[in-house]
């Protein structure tokens, strides 16, 4: 049986434990409602085990292994710092890694009321993370492109969603096109900065998780998440707050906006269809950020 199609149970997370950190395997352990790519357990009270349940190759866990304590001390929020390693067995045939626990609420369960804090917080987050990685860092082949490279997802987005204000959606994403390049030197970008990987408490952001996609490139693909993870009229706060973003940054993290609404609203509809993968909590969403990327 390969490793994603194995089962991921209590028992089976639980004896990993007990084969590989027996001193952890005493903790209480519960499922947490998380992500796709990786299932996620609660681990006592201040720890959480990440199991590789969707994605094919351990790669994006092995990422964050290596480079997330690297990062971790330089970054204004708290985010998941790998403390143990699990490695494939008999209970439990995929990786797995003890990380840190993040205290809050996953903002696609929550809700921002302190759009002003927020910015301010997500500014300063992206201003410590967007500094320029080094030569080893890893590359993205599938985002922190130019957005031109990104057209034929755009499109495929927009034609499944089908809104009724398409053409104002393509022209926000032509500016994008039309923009120039990132010229300054590969910075680190989180690279997948939506309501399902960030966290909330008191009203305002508590933390970041998912470093998954982590790559070096073009910090507008994280910019976006001014429009996506926003309420309505804070993004021009945080571009100020950011004070990196020239206006070419600006128009390509609008258009990523875009594409990045347009994805929570086709994740919406698959979860109203029953189809897998889809989270039907992500349509409305989806459709408030893209009406905040519309009003600029």
């Amino acid at each position: 049986m390969s490793a994603v199609g194995t089962e991921i149970t209590e028992d089976r997370v639980r004896e990993a434990l007990r084969e590989q950190h027996p001193d952890l395997a005493g903790l209480p352990l519960r499922e947490v409602a998380g992500g796709w790519g990786n299932q996620m357990w609660r681990l006592g009270d201040d720890l959480a085990v990440r199991v590789q349940r969707m994605d094919p190759t351990p790669e994006l866990q092995l990422k964050e292994r290596r480079w997330l304590p690297v990062l971790a001390p330089t970054l204004p929020l708290p985010v998941p710092v790998p403390v143990r390693h699990g490695e494939p067995s008999a209970p439990l045939a995929r990786h797995w890694t003890v990380m840190t626990w993040v205290p809050g609420e996953p903002l696609d369960h929550g809700t921002i009321t302190r759009g002003a804090y927020a910015a301010d917080a997500l500014a300063g987050f992206l201003r410590a993370l967007h500094v320029p990685a080094p030569a080893d860092a890893p590359a993205s082949t599938d985002r922190g492109a130019h957005p031109r490279d990104a057209t034929d997802g755009f499109e495929g987005f927009l034609r499944a969603v089908a809104p009724e204000d398409a053409a104002a959606v393509r022209s926000v994403w032509a500016d994008a096109v039309a923009a120039p390049e990132w010229e300054g030197p590969p910075v680190w970008v989180h690279g997948d900065l939506h309501p399902a990987n960030v966290v909330v408490a008191d009203g305002t952001l508590a933390g970041v998780v998912d470093f998954g996609d982590l790559f070096a490139g073009d910090p507008a693909w994280d910019i976006a998440a001014a429009w996506v993870l926003l309420p309505a009229g804070a993004a021009a706060r945080f571009v100020d707050a950011y004070a990196r973003a020239d206006e070419a940054t600006v128009r390509r993290a609008r258009g990523l906006a875009a594409l990045k609404s347009l994805f929570l609203l086709l994740m919406g509809q698959n979860g109203d269809r029953g189809l897998p993968g889809g989270k039907a909590h992500w349509g409305p969403a989806g459709r408030a950020a893209l009406d905040r990327v519309l009003a600029g």
